[in-house]
């Protein structure tokens, strides 16, 4: 029978002044959270030998609750910048349905074993509003990715992982459109893309404000993407259903 134990957080600081007629900027703390499931997480380490296999025969699909705070910098109307910290770790223990060979070892089929799956990443991302319109808002940046990643297989004693620390450049894109004083909808996006992988950060929010400060959000997030080199080939896609709450200083 399998078991599995799955922990999924992801923590995103971001500060977000708003402008305001006084002072042009304004601050706006927000939570995200809601339930993420996998739907792909596959590994073939090293990549030219390697088997590839499907790591949520061990980890599980979900759904898992999540959590993700905002904090963003706006110096005027024009340049902001916005730090995000993302620890994700999936942990599980299945029965793989051949033997993999993974980092130098034969792990057996039909035999338990535990499946770990980190990819944490700290992101600083910088973006210039080049319209802000009634109704239109439109923005363009770029972001630094850091990542530290690990994919873990265990059978018994025998235990063997990959780690990776690296940095990825991102091209960020933000388009809003407002409907009203209190409604709109929210298109965030960062993302890469080369022969050697990808990786694709988007969310959909509609938005309601009160007039207090306050507002929440629900919409839709996704998270894609990998590396297909010399040493790894590693690919996973995750779907969010979100909601958030948030208030303006």
């Amino acid at each position: 029978m399998k078991t599995r134990f799955t922990v999924y957080i992801v923590l995103t600081f971001s500060a977000f002044f708003i402008a305001n007629p006084a002072s042009g900027a304004g601050l706006n703390l927000a939570a995200e959270t809601g339930t993420v499931w996998f739907a792909r997480n596959d590994i073939r380490i090293p990549a030219d030998d390697g088997t590839r296999f499907d790591l949520l025969d061990l980890t599980g699909s979900g759904p898992d609750p999540y959590i993700r705070l905002f904090a963003s910098y706006e110096f005027n109307n024009r340049h902001s910048l916005r730090l995000n910290i993302a620890p994700l770790r999936v942990d599980g223990t299945g029965i793989l349905d051949k033997d993999v060979f993974f980092e130098g070892s034969t792990f057996e089929s039909d035999v338990p074993t535990k499946g770990t799956y980190k990819f944490n990443t700290y992101r600083l991302t910088y973006r210039w509003m080049y319209h802000r319109g009634t109704n239109w808002h439109g923005g363009i940046g770029g972001a630094l990715l850091v990542r530290d990643a690990k994919v873990e297989l265990q059978q018994g004693p025998l235990k063997e992982s990959n780690t990776d620390l690296g940095f990825v450049p991102l091209l960020h894109l933000y388009g809003g459109y407002f409907f009203n004083d209190r409604v709109s909808a929210i298109l965030d996006i960062e993302g890469a893309g080369a022969s050697q992988g990808r990786a694709i950060d988007a969310a959909l929010r509609f938005v309601y404000e009160w007039p207090s400060g306050w507002h929440a959000a629900a919409g839709y997030r996704t998270l894609e993407g990998g590396a297909d080199n010399n040493s790894v080939y590693t690919f996973a896609w995750l779907h969010f259903v979100l909601f958030e709450i948030g208030y303006a200083f």
